[in-house]
């Protein structure tokens, strides 16, 4: 067997050689040791045996291995990225093809970059037949705390002895990281690095296993769509959908270069963006006019009638961002950053490139940023770091970090995740680490019915709204870009909604979909629904979600030009909610209680969202024993017959929580025949939340509530 084994690597070697390849890694003698001691990010120890599977998320089983490597130790990861921390000094080796190789996934410069040298061995078939799976061996000595993060693709091994660990994630009631205004505290190590990207699993969200034991709720409305803040209830939790504006589609193409010569119409975001800008006092659209034809920007007085401001004047159009030369647009993210104190930065920009060649390869991998002082005259900045089509970017002003939600491809379609303070970091190349796996579809995303294809995560947008981060996941349902090229209908894929209080961890109890296509051939939201940058804007009472969505051509097919009718006929529509309306906890005409968990605040007055105008609300406020606070009692509560998005709770004897300013209190509502939405405790009479108002609206001046009952349309 041994013999057999060394004519088959003498034959490949020979094979390699006459082929023009690199044939042989002359290098460094093997180094045997000693072992390094490692541990390992979403990954575990095995050893390197024909046969063994070799990566978490791929089926890719070892074929016959050399023997100066059988037997070894190596890390089962995934193939897309492996993240390794050293823990004691020793060798490691890696295996990786020939950047050479055409097509090949190589990390072959990375490893130089990191020290990495090639081994005096013969390159080898790892797995499989094709010449792309030729590996070469490299090895490096690390030094203990010494740290690797390494893409696609790569299969870390050692020396006998080499010892690989899992780090466990502390739990999370011992954290000793970052205190949150919520009262979370993260761990240090952030973002968490040990989610397994090869599961479909629903992910746990730790802050609902683990609250804090007080919850500060001065920041933003409280909303009822987990039970964070709640600790116990005879309420019924309801999730709600928007209901879409009977005007739909508010933009569809119309003007030449929406038209764009029949190629793709298109008048949609995808991401893009769409804002209330208070400096204008207008609504301002980004939006793809034209498919691969750079940003079109539209503007409204109301949110509902758009006009298209003829702000190119050397060609009379809408356009903000034309085309480049060298490359053409694919998916946009833009923000309006209230908060920056650049003023030529208060717009900004991520935008992904394809070659000038339509369809074809994707520009270097990586996208573009840019900024600009008023979203019409844009500067690129320069280049991005490796990331996927589709990526998009929001800010997290809770933490105050811009947040990159790269398209990654570790199941799929899925996301990965990168932070930093500062949103031209990202041109160093995602400096403080790579992206790290977010998360992707799982087991209560099922298939569609009428396709049967394993759902896949295509998109995040997301956005700070009044005290929690606000998320819209994009499911991709199928069929694949193939069928329906050759079928000239859009893929289907809808939104979810997701709520997270620490900026990574999605709630996704509400499963239904949120805004959903027709399936209809005719209609102009078939489907492909895309949401918008900024999610969500606050017009009074109403929440307004921005969508685009796709008709397709069925005249225009071609099985191997995916762009064609399957991205044509693209248009902008609108739903509309309830201002907090996500959930509600609702009561009978038997009514029922819900009682907070202990919670502190520095404001005066208490206000709610509500719904019961044929029911009735009061409120009682207990200390930490569950004993009731005077005056603020029950039988001292006016109660509140209503519909309103905003209102205050009363007390006979008096409204000014002022007393119990930073003392844990619990709150108890009492409902009958309603639905009670959301509270908070406000420093002032006109229930200004102090929270983030996601892209803005009439009445808002920045990024939070300053103005209360004073952003809401005045009474005609």
């Amino acid at each position: 067997m041994l013999m057999n084994e060394h004519k088959s690597l003498l034959a490949m070697f020979i094979f390699l050689c006459l082929a023009g390849g690199a044939g042989a890694a002359w290098g460094a003698p093997l180094d045997r040791g000693p072992a390094a001691a490692i541990e390992v990010y979403g990954g575990k120890p095995d050893t390197l045996r024909e046969g063994v599977c070799l990566f978490n998320n791929r089926n890719y089983a070892a074929a016959s291995l050399p023997e100066a490597i059988a037997g070894l130790p190596f890390v089962h990861a995934s193939i897309d990225r492996v993240e390794i921390r050293c823990l004691r000094s020793g060798i490691v080796y890696a295996l990786t093809p020939s950047k050479h190789r055409r097509r090949a996934a190589s990390q072959e410069d990375e490893l130089g970059r990191l020290g990495f040298e090639k081994v005096d061995l013969p390159e080898f078939q790892l797995y499989g037949k094709e010449p792309v799976d030729i590996v070469t061996v490299y090895q490096k000595r690390l030094e203990g705390g010494e740290t690797l993060s390494l893409g696609k693709w790569v299969v870390v091994a050692g020396p006998r002895g080499m010892e690989v660990s899992c780090p466990q994630p502390t739990l999370w009631q011992e954290n000793d990281g970052e205190l949150l205004y919520n009262g979370i505290q993260l761990p240090k190590v952030w973002p968490p690095r040990h989610v397994d990207s090869a599961s479909r699993d629903v992910l746990p969200v730790p802050y609902l296993e683990y609250p804090p034991e007080v919850i500060p709720i001065d920041v933003g409305r409280q909303l009822f769509v987990d039970d964070f803040l709640i600790e116990k209830t005879t309420l019924r939790r309801q999730f709600h959908q928007p209901v879409k504006y009977a005007g739909n589609p508010v933009l569809k193409p119309e003007t030449e270069l929406e038209l764009n010569q029949g190629f793709c119409p298109s008048a949609s975001p995808f991401s893009d963006g769409c804002f209330y800008d208070p400096k204008d006092k207008l609504f301002k659209l980004w939006y793809h006019a034209g498919m691969m034809d750079g940003v079109a920007l539209a503007v409204s007085d109301d949110g509902l009638h758009w006009r298209r401001p003829e702000v190119d004047v050397v060609r009379g159009t809408n356009r903000v961002v034309a085309q480049r030369d060298d490359f053409r647009r694919d998916g946009v993210s833009v923000w309006l950053d209230h908060d920056t104190d650049r003023p030529e930065e208060r717009f900004k920009m991520f935008y992904y490139a394809r070659t000038g060649q339509i369809g074809q390869t994707l520009k270097d991998g990586a996208g573009y940023l840019l900024t600009s002082p008023d979203g019409v005259h844009w500067t690129w900045k320069g280049q991005t770091g490796p990331t996927g089509d589709n990526t998009t970017f929001f800010y997290n002003p809770f933490r105050r970090t811009w947040v990159f939600s790269h398209r990654s491809y570790l199941r799929g379609r899925t996301r990965s995740y990168w932070e930093h303070e500062r949103f031209l970091a990202a041109l160093e190349g995602w400096v403080s680490y790579d992206p790290v796996y977010w998360c992707g579809a799982d087991r209560l995303d099922p298939p569609h019915p009428e396709f049967g294809y394993e759902t896949q995560l295509y998109k995040v947008d997301a956005v700070g709204y009044e005290s929690l981060m606000l998320g819209l996941l994009q499911i991709h349902y199928g069929p694949p870009n193939g069928v329906c090229a050759r079928g000239g209908f859009p893929k289907l894929a809808e939104l979810k909604v997701a709520f997270s209080r620490d900026g990574f961890h999605w709630d996704r109890s509400a499963r239904e979909t949120f805004i959903g296509a027709t399936l209809e051939k005719d209609s102009w939201e078939r489907a492909y629904v895309h949401s918008c940058g900024g999610v969500c804007l606050i017009v009074g009472d109403k929440l307004y979600f921005y969508y685009g969505a796709f008709q397709g051509d069925e005249s225009n097919r071609n099985p191997v030009q995916h762009f064609n009718g399957m991205y044509a006929n693209a248009s902008t529509g609108l739903a509309v909610l309830r201002r907090d309306g996500f959930a509600s906890m609702d009561a009978g005409p038997d009514g029922g209680t819900l009682t907070t968990r202990p919670i502190t605040f520095q404001g005066r007055h208490l206000f709610v969202n509500v719904d019961a105008p044929n029911g009735h609300l009061r409120a009682e406020v207990l200390d930490r024993d569950g004993n009731p606070v005077e005056p603020f009692t029950l039988a001292n509560c006016r109660s509140l017959s209503c519909d309103a998005t905003l209102r205050q709770i009363a007390w006979k004897d008096g409204d000014d929580l002022s007393s119990l300013s930073g003392r844990p209190v619990r709150l108890r509502f009492h409902l009958t025949g309603g639905k009670l939405f959301a509270f908070w405790v406000s420093a002032d009479r006109s229930g200004a939340s102090h929270g983030y108002v996601a892209a803005g609206g009439p009445g808002f001046t920045g990024s939070t509530d300053t103005e209360g009952s004073r952003a809401y349309p005045k009474p005609r």
